[in-house]
């Protein structure tokens, strides 16, 4: 008999009675044991979601094979992954090294368990620090003339390198429509988020000079709604009249970092999972 796999459920479907009696008989027929179970049930959309962790002997296509005879039964959909394998992830840059810096580093020391296969960038600026952490550079350059290519230079990438997740760490090009919607799910952006928002060129300087008393961050979904896509974590700092620009640059690039890390460590996990335009995030 084989060793068991550590498996990750994760399901959603429209809410009704027996659904996690049917998939906890479905795991135990398999001589699965759930070892992490979390569920939720949204009042609002009438929908119903579940991420499961289990260890089982049974193979792959055994496993997927018996989900998908719930799938008619319960209109749900599903997916199933070896608990902790390494997402394969595409970083995104401009010039700002601090998101970028913070994700190889976490990748490397503390198990974030994803995979960086490549950094691409609009700039050669960030090439030394990709190298430090041995993760091929890419320097696509974007101009008004050449976003097209670019786009498409950047969806090979994405099909040569098996890319899964999409990270846009500062990397400040909007992407286009088509972009987005090949990638639903799988494209995570980080912006600032002042309360008050201030938008446009120099927001710490604007926030500084309205006195401000938090600044924030917000790690989304991509969506084609610029910074509109399902928010997945946000984070705050609160700040005070003593605070100059520079530490609230400072500042505000700290609570980026985070927020960004736990966004992506959360989706590696499958612990995301859409609910229309929100998530649902099982921590």
């Amino acid at each position: 008999m084989s060793d068991p796999t550590d498996w990750v459920l994760t399901l959603s479907c429209p809410d009704r009675p027996g659904i996690v009696a049917a998939v906890a008989g479905l795991i135990a027929e398999h001589g699965g044991n759930i070892t992490e179970s979390q569920q939720f049930g949204d009042p609002e959309t009438g929908q119903f979601f579940m991420r499961v962790q289990v260890s089982a002997a049974a193979s792959y296509d055994e496993m997927s094979g018996a989900l998908a005879t719930l799938t008619p039964r319960f209109a749900m959909d599903w997916s199933l992954d070896v608990a902790g394998r390494p997402v394969r992830t595409l970083v995104m840059v401009s010039t700002a090294a601090h998101c970028l810096n913070d994700l190889a580093f976490r990748q490397r020391s503390e198990g974030l368990p994803v995979d960086l296969v490549a950094v691409v960038s609009n700039h050669e600026t960030l090439r030394p620090l990709a190298e430090f952490y041995g993760i091929g550079f890419h320097h696509v350059p974007v101009t008004a003339e050449t976003k097209a290519a670019a786009e498409a230079r950047l969806r090979e990438l994405v099909e040569e390198l098996d890319v899964e997740l999409v990270v846009l760490a500062r990397y400040m090009q909007v992407l286009s429509d088509d972009f987005c919607s090949r990638l639903p799910g799988r494209i995570i952006n980080i912006h600032h988020s002042f309360l008050p928002s201030f938008k446009g060129a120099r927001p710490y300087q604007q926030a500084h000079t309205r006195g401000v008393k938090l600044i924030g961050a917000t790690a989304h979904y991509v969506t084609a709604a610029l910074d509109e896509g399902p928010i997945i974590e946000q984070d705050v700092e609160r700040v005070d009249h003593n605070r100059t620009v520079a530490d609230l640059v400072r500042l505000g690039q700290d609570v980026e970092r985070r927020a960004l890390a736990r966004a992506v460590r959360w989706h590696a996990e499958h612990r995301v999972l859409l609910d229309g335009p929100k998530t649902v995030v099982f921590r």
